[in-house]
């Protein structure tokens, strides 16, 4: 999966073909999300502290 950010440690992941909806890939000392494109919503997974993810 392509690599479409890199920064203080945080990855940032996105296939163009991918499932509805639309979201990235975050990665980040272990954690693993699926973040909403659209909203900022956390999909799937967890973060590091999702409060600082979260609207």
């Amino acid at each position: 999966m392509p690599i479409i950010s890199y920064f203080f440690g945080i990855i940032v992941r996105m296939y163009h073909d991918n499932h509805p909806p639309k979201h990235i890939h975050v990665e980040y000392q272990g954690y693993v999300a699926l973040v909403s494109i659209e909203n900022g919503d956390i999909l799937k997974g967890t973060s590091k502290n999702s409060n600082h993810l979260q609207r």
